[in-house]
């Protein structure tokens, strides 16, 4: 008899849901012959929007001399091109030493874990939370300490709350900055505040800006790197999102502040980098292009441009729904509905994207896979077209109702002894 091979017990509290469970069953639904509409993933080409033209020329025209490992860190025009970008984001003193080109944001941020944690260690990241910066965390041998963004206040983080959670075991605190999965945008008088606590208690201030760009209602976005340089940043960015390039994955990590007494880490920063030789070349070689380039994220995101317009209408449709509310996203792709508990008595929020996935062939991911803490909200993309758009929140619209419905006439009938579950 074979020996069971099981998996690391660093997993066990890794989850991914993006492309989770529910995923897994729309992949056998489709080999099936059914159509689903995937609002569970911020993968923009397959909605039809396409990378800058210059940028898939610019790799189509060098790719012949892309088949050698570049410096570790990176080659070093696109770094220059992301030095000169931190400078028009006011990040001071940042040199092209202190930036890492990777295999998009994701390769960074779990590097960047890492080389800093050791068993025990805490870094506090926000609750809902894009989910690899939990499972990068517990990976690295850390504890994620979950701190609580406020829906009633546009789902700004709680200062008070992040204050109470500090110990001495915290090494960092990460801030998602347009946020995914809320689509909030920080003001500054917020983001100093968190570098005040940095300040205070030694922390390394970890930056998740990869929609910085992707701006409504004329916002403007300030990188919390620039409000210090007595505090150690390590801010991430890339192009799979203002420049609708995932698949590229190219993405960079910048290193500034304080740096001073963080040789040391900076040290394993680039033993890490070195271990994985180089991110590709090809993707590398967009980034100077897409950073020098015409910017038409703006385009996109101005009043009549296409998310926006989308934006508008998801807001508009999910609002209407009885027993949903939502907050109007200020940045990036996403919205993270609730639902109103006495509405939709929910016990298990997977279940009910099962079940919605089955009865209506529509795919989201519950709020618990963004580490929110109770089962009574979901996230969508609005990346759809309108017509698609419009369907898809049509057909959430109706399973809402029947299960409403079953929820209303199932709840009278049912003997007192017997508990109610989400789902009759």
């Amino acid at each position: 008899m074979s020996k069971l091979i099981a998996k690391s017990s660093k997993l066990a509290n890794v989850c991914y849901d993006i492309r989770g469970p529910v995923l897994d069953k729309a992949r056998a639904m489709e080999e099936e012959g059914h159509k689903i509409i995937k609002l569970n993933i911020g993968n923009l080409a397959v909605f039809g929007f396409e990378p800058p033209d210059e940028i898939v020329q610019d790799m189509i025209r060098n790719l012949a001399a892309t088949a050698g490992y570049t410096d570790s860190k990176g080659l070093f025009a696109p770094r220059k091109a992301v030095m000169h970008y931190t400078q028009q984001k006011n990040v001071a003193g940042v040199t092209v030493d202190d930036i890492y080109l990777g295999n998009g944001a994701s390769e960074l941020i779990v590097m960047s874990l890492n080389a800093l944690l050791d068993n025990g260690d805490e870094v506090l990241v926000p609750a809902p939370d894009y989910p690899l910066w939990t499972a990068a965390v517990s990976l690295s041998g850390g504890r994620p300490v979950h701190y609580q963004c406020d829906e009633q206040a546009d789902w700004l983080p709680d200062i008070d709350d992040i204050r109470a959670k500090i110990t001495p075991a915290t090494r960092g605190i990460v801030v998602i900055n347009p946020n995914n999965p809320t689509g909030a945008l920080y003001p500054d008088s917020l983001l100093r505040e968190i570098v005040e606590l940095a300040r205070r208690h030694g922390l390394i201030v970890f930056a998740d800006e990869i929609y910085d760009k992707t701006l409504y209602d004329g916002a403007t976005h300030t990188s919390i790197a620039s409000l210090a340089d007595d505090v150690l940043f390590v801010t991430f960015n890339g192009l799979s999102k203002n420049y609708r390039s995932c698949g590229y994955r190219a993405g960079w990590m910048v290193v500034s502040g304080d740096k001073k007494p963080a040789a040391d880490y900076i040290e394993g920063l680039n033993m890490l980098a070195s271990m994985r030789l180089c991110a590709n070349t090809p993707g590398q070689l967009a980034i100077q292009t897409a950073l020098g380039g015409y910017q038409s994220i703006k385009d996109l995101v101005a009043p009549g441009g296409r998310l926006a317009r989308q934006r508008d209408l998801a807001y508009e449709l999910l609002s209407a729904i009885p027993g949903v509310s939502v907050v109007k996203p200020k940045a990036a792709l996403y919205m993270f509905p609730k639902l109103d508990a006495k509405m939709y008595p929910i016990d298990d929020d997977q279940q009910f994207a099962y079940e919605l996935l089955a009865e209506e062939k529509v795919l989201i991911v519950q709020g618990t896979g963004f580490n929110w803490r109770t089962p009574d909200h979901f996230r969508v993309v609005f990346l759809p077209n309108s017509d698609d758009l419009t369907e898809a929140i049509g057909r959430i619209a109706r399973f809402l109702e029947h299960y409403r419905k079953r929820h209303a006439v199932a709840a009278p009938v049912v003997a007192p002894h017997v508990p109610l579950r989400a789902v009759p």
